[in-house]
């Protein structure tokens, strides 16, 4: 009999479990105020990621005969139809090399750097808003932390109130709150820090494809020299 009882007191608490469950809004509600920033953060970060993903991307397809189509009208003399070519492609290669066709006729380091210093503007605009992404995976996990002492305060500030008439319960709401944002600081932080370095990796790879394509137009335009020789 006592047997059968404990099966039904078990099956009881199962229920009341099952009924107590909560959503995930229910457990960002009980982090308290400290979830708000660590959310709009997490949306701020989202746009960044996706945003920077799709302009890299569209940076980083090459045309792969481009430059073979400027070494043509290069030595062929044709700087307005290869000028041409380069405002009809959208792409900081192609802006490059733009500006160096600009600058034909000057000294080969003035090209030179001309084209360099388009090729770190190309750069920057690329790396906007990295600062701020690489801040916001940094601050997360504060924020959480933050969170987290707001939590326990709370806990020690309910027990003084009781007294000698402490109940679980009335540590509970701190606790939620020092863990659940905790763990909502970590997810935010280390998602941002694996969303910054999966940019910062995929710009490298554009920065490398530029130096390719600057010294390759500086090679075109050693070549008529070259053979002049």
């Amino acid at each position: 009999m006592g047997f059968v009882q404990l099966l039904m007191q078990e099956g009881q608490e199962t229920t009341a479990l099952a009924a107590q469950k909560l959503t995930l809004l229910d457990f960002a509600i009980k982090g308290g105020w400290v979830m708000i920033p660590i959310f709009l953060l997490f949306l701020i970060a989202t746009y960044i990621f996706i945003e920077r993903f799709y302009v890299i991307k569209r940076a980083s397809r090459q045309d792969t005969n481009f430059m073979n189509r400027i070494k043509d009208y290069i030595h062929d003399g044709k700087i307005d139809a290869a000028l041409a070519l380069c405002k009809s492609t959208d792409s900081p290669s192609a802006r490059m090399v733009e500006k160096g066709i600009s600058r034909l006729g000057r000294p080969l380091h003035d090209i030179s750097t001309a084209v360099e210093n388009v090729g770190k503007l190309e750069i920057s605009k690329l790396e906007r808003g990295f600062p701020t992404l690489a801040t916001i995976a940094g601050a997360e996990p504060m924020l959480g932390f933050l969170g987290t002492v707001i939590g326990m305060v709370q806990s020690f500030y309910n027990m003084e109130q009781a007294g000698n008439n402490i109940d679980v319960s009335m540590m509970s709401g701190g606790i939620y709150t020092a863990l659940i944002t905790t763990v909502a600081g970590l997810i935010v932080g280390i998602l941002g820090y694996f969303a910054y370095n999966t940019l910062v990796v995929r710009t490298e790879k554009v920065v490398f494809s530029l130096e390719a394509t600057m010294t390759e137009f500086l090679d075109i335009l050693n070549e008529p020299l070259k053979t002049g020789r």
